[in-house]
């Protein structure tokens, strides 16, 4: 039933989004040439022959989507997962529809035609999407369209896999019970019962009516593991595998192929793919270099106060461990008066710091401090977004007491964080921040880095003394 629901679900979203297509090109079309946008445009086409553009224009942008995995079910994908690929296929969009004039030699065609389309579009079917999201929301807390679950197995993963469940109420998964031999028939976890042992999967299969099996076996079941999948594979019912190994490997981790063989890779790094890489670098450069340019005049101001209202240079340098374990200097106006060296590599800034000057305080309150970090970004030590860079002193102390610590040096360090935007800066909790910085790591995409500078700006670090 589930299984026909998306099948009718994503027919219906198909024919949703050509008519997305079809009335953002209207749309930019009326904007180009009829509305507020049209002062000094002249049609070097007839109407008839821009409008005959959605020909190919409306199949060439669905075939777009469809490769770029804008159909998959949407019950556990993350918004800015979504906004990522919304962005993506249509920048591939836009370059395909320029390409396609220049081959086919279509002379004087609108450019700003293009450029409206591409916005108005990205705009649109990220709005469809994000109403689409809330009504199926909507639909699953009311009992519609729900998927029942029967977890095979009680173990660290069952419980993880609950909880998130039970957290995302908005997923429309139902769990109907556990099988375990280890655990006692009646327990209950989070209002989940174990309601028999393993073997009776031969009686539970057929007269139960689910949607998905998870099998969520101990560490220590794993040699019934292969009955088990043939089983629930001869049932017909859709089985899944959460691997109950979350203390060797925490986070997401990724396969590939040997000639054949599985491997699975203890962690996935998306910035280690070149490609993303490249993207976030030009991303970065940018906007920095636009940030330098627009935020100048605040940067001289502040520069002149520092340097006339204490003794010490204005830009303050200090020696952080950024990608790939490299040494860089961080730079920042100077907002504490000038210390011995001992003294400065003491300890991080606490609430109410005496080393703190009052022009200082006032622009660690607004992070205006930050601003000439502008400048390492541009350079490529930094990153917009990404885990803050820590001093050399504390790396060497923390990859010896915080387990994965190291692995933040895998991508660049960042102005902004994930940590840092849910309040973990400064003096806070080290492995509370890591765990948010490993987060951002293995869960790293174009739309998330939106959405962490979106925050930053809108609500500010937390814990900025």
């Amino acid at each position: 039933m589930i299984k026909d629901n998306q099948k009718y679900f994503n027919q219906l979203h198909i024919v949703i989004d050509g008519l997305v297509v079809a009335g953002s090109y209207l749309l930019a079309w009326f904007l180009k040439f009829e509305g507020f946008l049209s002062e000094g445009s002249t049609l070097a086409h007839t109407p008839a022959f821009y409008f005959s553009a959605l020909y190919f224009l409306v199949p060439g942008y669905l075939i777009i989507y469809y490769m770029n995995r804008m159909y998959v079910p949407k019950r556990s994908q993350r918004m800015e997962t979504e906004l990522g690929a919304v962005v993506r296929a249509n920048i591939i969009g836009v370059a395909a529809f320029m390409i396609a004039i220049t081959l086919f030699k279509v002379g004087d065609f609108s450019r700003g035609l293009i450029a409206i389309f591409s916005v108005t579009n990205t705009i649109a079917a990220f709005t469809v999407r994000c109403i689409i999201r809330s009504l199926l929301r909507k639909f699953r807390k009311k009992g519609y369209n729900l998927k029942y679950i029967l977890i095979v197995g009680y173990s660290r993963a069952a419980e993880e896999y609950i909880n998130r469940l039970n957290a995302n109420p908005q997923w429309g998964y139902v769990v109907r019970g556990i099988l375990d031999n280890n655990v006692p028939i009646g327990t209950v976890y989070k209002g989940v019962k174990v309601v028999g042992v393993i073997d009776d999967i031969d009686v539970v299969l057929p007269g139960a009516t689910l949607d998905e099996i998870a099998v969520t076996l101990p560490l220590s079941d794993y040699d019934m593991l292969a009955e088990i999948v043939s089983k629930c594979e001869k049932s017909g019912v859709h089985t899944k595998f959460i691997p109950d190994y979350s203390s060797l490997i925490p986070n997401r981790p990724y396969t590939e192929e040997l000639d054949g063989l599985p491997v699975i890779n203890i962690r996935y790094v998306p910035l280690t793919n070149t490609l993303n890489a490249v993207v976030k670098r030009i991303f970065d450069f940018i906007f920095s270099f636009a940030g330098i340019i627009i935020l100048s005049p605040l940067m001289i101001i502040l520069a002149l106060i520092v340097k006339f209202s204490s003794r010490g240079p204005v830009i303050y340098k200090q020696e952080r461990i950024g990608l790939h374990n490299k040494s860089f200097n961080i730079y920042k106006f100077r907002t504490m008066r000038v210390q011995e060296v001992k003294e400065e590599q003491k300890a991080w800034t606490v609430k109410d710091d005496p080393r703190v000057t009052p022009s200082g305080r006032i622009m660690r309150r607004f992070n205006l401090d930050e601003l000439p970090q502008l400048f390492n970004i541009l350079k490529g030590d930094m990153s917009l977004v990404g885990p803050r860079p820590e001093r050399p002193q504390f790396v060497e102390q923390f990859k010896e007491e915080i387990p994965r610590y190291m692995i933040k040096h895998q991508v660049r360090p960042g102005l902004t964080g994930w940590a840092q935007v849910n309040g973990f800066r400064g003096d806070t909790s080290i492995h509370k921040r890591i765990s948010y910085d490993l987060y951002y790591i293995e869960n790293w995409s174009f739309g998330f880095d939106l959405k962490i500078l979106f925050l930053t700006i809108f609500k500010g670090f937390k814990n900025a003394y």
